[in-house]
């Protein structure tokens, strides 16, 4: 290991810069984030916008001043853009003898400025030496979908409640129990889900049941949320309804991701794709829950009580669904039926099949000239069968209309929009699989919907878009095709 990775602490810290220009200005709106005093030398008077963007922030100085300011630093930057100012730089830093980093000079450095992640009092540093600071900021990205911003303000929560806790349990055995029953239970769920004064209550009521004389403490093993003890209900989790979106992995929220990763449990639909189900950890349970047409895996009621019994269990439960939960997706549904029993949901919004499948195909679902509303619609009832739906206002032109699970129902709902007047010739698209790699997009028009999913050998699901703005991708193939051939 050629890097050792270590932290300074900026409070009551002096920290100098060298330089006036874009590489020293970067510099400080990192250093500008800690606490420390910060000075900049540089031979030319700093522009503007530089004593602008750091007024009250930065102290500055000439050369001449530089080895008394040194000689109270903790470390030095030099982002020097003249060579000869940079190598008078460096020479006072060597006379001073404390750490030093040099731009672009990893020869003359002491240290690396690393891809910094910061979250509160949580900070993640990754380095290559100089050697690939790119693949750094890439790692460092990642990181970031693992962490969620009010890590920050937990981190912050937890700082705080050291005394008290320490006052409590001491430090032994039981203190660390109970901090990775807080930092991976109640209290945690409830800060990273934004409800601080929630979290706070129950970092409270978690510290009495720990510090009560007789008990041993709480195994966090099992402790996902604490329990109500007047219902004599076991230990509760909470359940995240989550939606996976069209298929497509990079399409997922960040939210969603870190849901999925910390999941014990994740009850999932058929429509999620494999690619997404790689992402849950590898421990989780995984309970395949999905429905098929005429086939229900696994009955809606008995979802809503695996759910429940699973939560009840203090695990952390993911419902993953594809698209979005609200949308067509029975999320409601689940929502109401968790809240009955006594149980807290969260409801993760994922980029709906229309919008995902719309996009991947080039095809805008609102245009100025062709389509000024937009309507969503199922193309299967509850009882199975067409749905009742109010035929002539969709046949109105000018719009788009959507239609979720429509494929075994096509004939029907071509023959009623063009009985309710919406023209045979309006442009249609059938998108199969959108956003993946076995997708399926075909343009025709609306006399012909049923022909063309026949001859496509399209099964679903699928999505059916009705309206002039189906139009645009087929011409713009078919422009393609023209340009092709000359």
């Amino acid at each position: 290991m050629r890097l050792f990775p270590a932290f300074f602490y900026t409070d009551d810290a002096s920290i100098v810069v060298f330089g006036g220009g874009e590489e020293a200005r970067r510099k400080v709106r990192l250093l500008a984030k800690t606490t420390a005093k910060i000075t900049v030398f540089s031979h030319a008077v700093l522009d503007g916008a530089f004593a602008a963007e750091f007024e009250g922030r930065i102290e500055t100085g000439d050369y001449v001043d530089a080895p008394a300011a040194l000689k109270q630093s903790r470390f030095a930057i030099v982002a020097c853009r003249e060579e000869d100012c940079k190598l008078d730089a460096v020479e006072l830093v060597r006379a001073s003898g404390i750490p030093m980093n040099v731009v672009d000079r990893p020869d003359l450095c002491d240290f690396t400025v690393p891809s910094i992640l910061e979250r509160g009092e949580i900070v993640a540093a990754i380095g290559s030496g100089g050697a690939a600071p790119i693949l750094a900021k890439k790692v460092r990205t990642q990181l970031e979908a693992l962490m969620p911003q009010n890590m920050g303000p937990l981190s912050k929560m937890a700082k705080a409640f050291r005394p008290a806790v320490f006052a409590a349990l001491g430090s032994g055995v039981q203190r660390r129990q109970f901090w990775e029953a807080a930092l991976n239970g109640r209290p945690a769920d409830l800060a990273i889900a934004g409800d601080f004064d929630g979290a706070q209550i129950a970092l409270e009521d978690m510290l009495r049941a720990f510090s009560t004389p007789d008990s041993p403490g709480i195994d966090p093993g099992i402790l996902s949320t604490e329990g109500d003890p007047a219902s004599g209900r076991a230990n509760t989790g909470m359940v995240a309804i989550v939606g996976a979106g069209p298929g497509d992995p990079e399409l997922l929220t960040l939210k969603a991701f870190r849901l999925i990763q910390n999941a014990d449990i994740v009850f999932h639909d058929r429509l999620v794709s494999d690619d997404i189900m790689d992402l849950i950890r590898r421990d989780a349970d995984r309970v395949p829950v999905g429905k098929a047409k005429a086939n229900h895996l696994v009955p809606q009621q008995d979802i809503h009580t695996l759910m429940i019994e699973a939560a009840n269990e203090g695990k952390r439960v993911v419902r993953l669904k594809g698209g979005d939960p609200f949308i067509f997706g029975r999320g409601g549904e689940e929502v109401e039926a968790l809240r009955e029993a006594g149980i807290e949901a969260q409801v993760v919004p994922g980029i709906s099949a229309a919008l995902g499948c719309a996009a991947s195909a080039g095809l805008p679902l609102t245009h100025r000239d062709h389509a000024q509303s937009l309507t969503f619609v199922t193309g299967h009832a509850k009882a199975g069968g067409v749905p009742d739906l109010d035929w002539h206002a969709l046949a109105r032109p000018a719009q788009t209309v959507v239609v979720f699970m429509g494929v075994g129902t096509a004939a029907s709902i071509s023959e009623k929009l063009i009985n309710a007047g919406r023209g045979a010739s309006t442009p249609v698209a059938v998108i199969e699989n959108g956003t993946r790699d076995n997708e399926i997009k075909i343009f025709g028009t609306l006399a012909e919907l049923p022909s063309m999913i026949d001859r496509a050998g399209i099964k679903g699901p699928a999505l059916l878009i009705i309206g002039e703005v189906s139009a645009i991708p087929a011409e713009a193939l078919a422009q393609l095709s023209v340009e092709t051939a000359a």
